[in-house]
């Protein structure tokens, strides 16, 4: 870090992994815009950060809105700081089996991945330009490679790796790296959530999949946000287009 705090966005920063995410970062001595659709649940993760010294600050915005997030980074560059670093991490899961699978379901799930995490990266770019530096991590997921019941996630989630390679071929040139972690099974209410649907103990659900990780446990939201804390360093300066399989194994 230079003697000058950044400001980072975190999106999806309420709760589970991007609440980690931001929390770590606030710790590394960012400033941090806890971004999520509800503004008043990002305070637990923005009371967490100031309780521990860091600067924190709750934004309500629908990342699939153009006019909702040109607000909430003008805002954020206002009230915080200019954002020179991006965590693309709101998501949503809306699975089915294709047959069964609304048109609502599939444009719901591609509107907040990949639209939001394109409206959300061209409204903070020129931040990163004006300062010659950035760094741009987008979550995808290892369901990339396939997940039966998640055609649309699948799909969104490998279109967030396209989108992370293009970005990094395009604003490199400007000190802006551009890296997506893909995490396997990481302990949230989102793989409770699962585990509920398809009516299976979330502790027996856990074991079940650890016994299929080579580490042999599931990860955990620090697990994602300890590898975007190297992805968001000066150190990682030289790491661009990536995409990281944070899942106990390897995935590819």
């Amino acid at each position: 870090m230079t003697e000058e705090r950044r400001t980072a966005i975190v999106t999806g920063g309420a709760r589970g992994i991007g609440a980690a995410v931001a929390k770590k970062l606030a710790s590394d001595g960012y400033a941090v815009a806890v971004i999520d659709l509800d503004e008043s649940a990002c305070g637990g993760t923005v009371d967490a950060i100031e309780a521990a010294g860091g600067s924190a600050l709750a934004v309500g915005a629908n990342v699939a809105d153009e006019a909702s997030v040109a607000a909430a980074v003008e805002r954020v560059a206002t009230e915080l700081g200019e954002p020179t670093v991006l965590i693309n991490n709101a998501g949503i899961t809306r699975d089915n089996l294709l047959f069964k699978m609304t048109v609502e379901d599939w444009d719901s799930v591609m509107n907040v991945h990949l639209r939001g995490s394109f409206l959300m990266t061209r409204a903070v770019q020129k931040y990163m330009v004006d300062a010659k530096f950035g760094r741009i991590v987008n979550m995808s997921s290892t369901s990339a490679l396939g997940n039966r019941g998640q055609v649309n996630y699948a799909a969104a989630k490998a279109g967030v790796q396209g989108f992370t390679k293009t970005l990094s071929i395009e604003l490199g040139r400007y000190g802006v790296t551009a890296n997506a972690i893909a995490p396997g099974f990481i302990e949230t209410e989102m793989t409770a959530a699962t585990a509920e649907r398809v009516g299976i103990g979330f502790e027996e659900f856990k074991a079940a999949a650890a016994a299929q990780i080579p580490v042999n446990r599931v990860g955990q939201p620090e697990d994602i946000a300890n590898t975007a804390a190297f992805l968001t360093s000066e150190g990682a300066g030289f790491v661009s287009g990536q995409v990281i399989y944070v899942a106990g194994g390897p995935r590819d």
